[in-house]
């Protein structure tokens, strides 16, 4: 029988002999994603900018796959297998949403030691967040415009635009329910966003008045709703980190800063979802 001191030299060997084994750091390709930082210029401060965006856009990446999986099952009728995965986005836009109060440390004297450096780079052009956006329902063709010189990212971001959004296949799943919608709602072109329309709020109206009956449903607006909610907390957050930071001036790429960021907040995604509130 093995004495204590050799089974734990045995355990000691399993975590140390890595030679011919996958690592941690293999697993998670560490050695590229922490040689990923690429300060331009010598101040301390620049270091947590990158990181702050780093981690904003591997968080997107998760909430579009997210997404893009709860679609589908939206799609099949599996609304309940598609809670968890909304749920979860909620959980990372939680996440999203603080990620601005590390970078509102960031004081503007400090910013203006580097800001030179950024040349045209500007959050304004993050891929990530447009598809975002399309998954969600917002789109505009004008934002397509801003990839052309980039032939495949632009492919991809087409696809997105393309495709109906997760507000659209929950208008399907309405309308499969026996809920009656517009027909020139059901026969849009699900590239152009979405308007709010009578006969869409009345179908929400009627699962929110009858909930047991709709409870899937029922729960599956309520789960857009947090999404809606978070993702405006998360514009308000950047739009007021902005503002402390660089005031009123352009953002870098030529963005519009601050005026930009204030009249995205008053986009809805899901405007039904909230016109009903006040007729309930």
């Amino acid at each position: 029988m093995q004495n204590k001191h050799e089974a734990f030299k045995n355990e000691r060997s399993i975590h140390t002999d890595f030679k011919e084994k996958m690592t941690y750091s293999d697993y998670l390709g560490l050695d590229t994603l922490l040689s990923s930082h690429h300060p331009l210029s010598d101040h301390h401060d620049e270091m947590l900018f990158i990181s702050v965006h780093h981690v904003s856009e591997i968080w997107m990446k998760q909430i579009l796959h997210e997404i893009d999986s709860a679609i589908r099952d939206i799609q099949a009728d599996n609304l309940s297998t598609s809670f968890k995965k909304l749920a979860r986005v909620s959980q990372i836009q939680a996440q999203m949403k603080n990620v601005w109060d590390v970078l509102s440390t960031l004081t503007p004297a400090e910013y203006m030691e580097f800001r030179d450096k950024l040349g045209n780079a500007s959050g304004f052009q993050s891929y990530q967040n447009r598809m975002l956006e399309f998954a969600l329902g917002y789109k505009t063709e004008y934002v397509l415009k801003i990839y052309e010189k980039d032939p495949e990212l632009l492919e991809i971001l087409q696809e997105a635009y393309d495709a109906p959004s997760l507000y659209d296949v929950s208008i399907q799943a309405l309308v499969r329910a026996g809920l009656p919608i517009d027909e020139e709602v059901l026969n849009r072109d699900v590239r152009v966003t979405h308007q709010s329309n009578e006969s869409v709020k009345q179908a929400w109206l009627t699962v929110y008045r009858n909930v047991d009956k709709y409870w899937e449903l029922y729960e599956l607006a309520e789960e857009l709703v947090d999404i809606e909610d978070l993702f405006q907390q998360w514009r308000f957050r950047h739009m007021k980190t902005v503002e402390r930071i660089i005031g009123f001036k352009r953002g870098t790429g030529g963005s519009g800063g601050v005026a930009y960021l204030k009249k995205v907040i008053d986009q809805y995604f899901f405007p039904e979802l909230w016109e009903l509130r006040t007729e309930l």
